[in-house]
């Protein structure tokens, strides 16, 4: 019976400590659950705010992460012409080869190329951010818990730290992150990006573009998967209510 009082006991305190110590520590994470318009069953990418989010993690994100799963042929999607992405991929340096003469050489970049990194590997990217490696964004959305509605608590939770909470040196505040803490300062500021459709150039803005460019970078099938689940549902429901008809043909005359 005294055992059975004692594991009891210390079941009770390794399930509530978790718990206590998270409050405690002020660490309980915030994501906030915002529309998107690819939601639901039949929810659809919105290509403008893909091609804006395109932008926020071109000249912001883009810095630092790698998104080594995506080509820059993959940006038709997005609406883009042939001519734009090949303007687009030339923006960017490759390292090639070898050549003829067994040497890595330089040329613009192509369609077919995987989004350029900005570090040669991840040790070097490492050592640029402070131990820190920053994570790859091609599947980031698939990746965390929340997915869009993560990355946007993320980019937009940024604030001082409440009384009583100390964070560390060269960290920072952040109420979408276990702890409350991260290494990543502050990304975005209000009009650091030019939208030119004239779309409001805020964080919130540009945190929700950039959510809807990742979450289309994780998963670029997902419209045609929901065309497919749409037109299977229908099927099944037209072919239960054939079965249906021919149960009630054949059992008609048998009482």
């Amino acid at each position: 019976m005294f055992k059975k009082l004692c594991l009891t006991s210390v079941a009770v305190m390794a399930l509530a400590s978790p718990s206590v110590n998270a409050a405690e520590a002020g660490g309980v994470k915030e994501i906030i659950d915002i529309p998107f318009s690819f939601d639901g069953p039949l929810g659809t990418y919105d290509k403008a705010s893909l091609q804006r989010g395109l932008q926020v993690y071109r000249q912001v994100c883009a810095a630092c992460h790698s998104m080594r799963l995506v080509s820059y042929r993959n940006l038709e999607a997005l609406g883009y012409s042939e001519d734009q992405i090949k303007s687009i991929s030339a923006e960017y340096t490759m390292i090639d080869g070898p050549n003829d003469e067994g040497e890595m050489f330089e040329r613009p970049g192509r369609p077919s190329d995987r989004f350029k990194s900005p570090f040669l590997n991840e040790k070097a990217a490492a050592s640029a951010n402070g131990g820190a490696l920053p994570p790859d964004l091609s599947l980031i959305t698939k990746a965390r818990h929340g997915g869009a509605d993560y990355i946007y608590s993320l980019l937009t939770g940024y604030a001082d730290p409440p009384a009583g909470k100390e964070v560390p040196e060269g960290k920072h505040y952040n109420k979408a992150m276990d702890g409350n803490v991260i290494a990543m300062a502050a990304p975005l500021s209000e009009g650091a990006i030019t939208y030119e459709d004239g779309t409001p150039q805020t964080v919130e803005q540009y945190s929700k573009d950039v959510s809807h460019f990742l979450t289309w970078a994780a998963e670029p099938e997902m419209e045609h998967r929901k065309q497919m689940g749409v037109k299977v549902v229908l099927f099944l429901l037209a072919f239960a209510g054939i079965m249906y008809a021919v149960k009630r043909q054949i059992w008609k005359n048998i009482h």
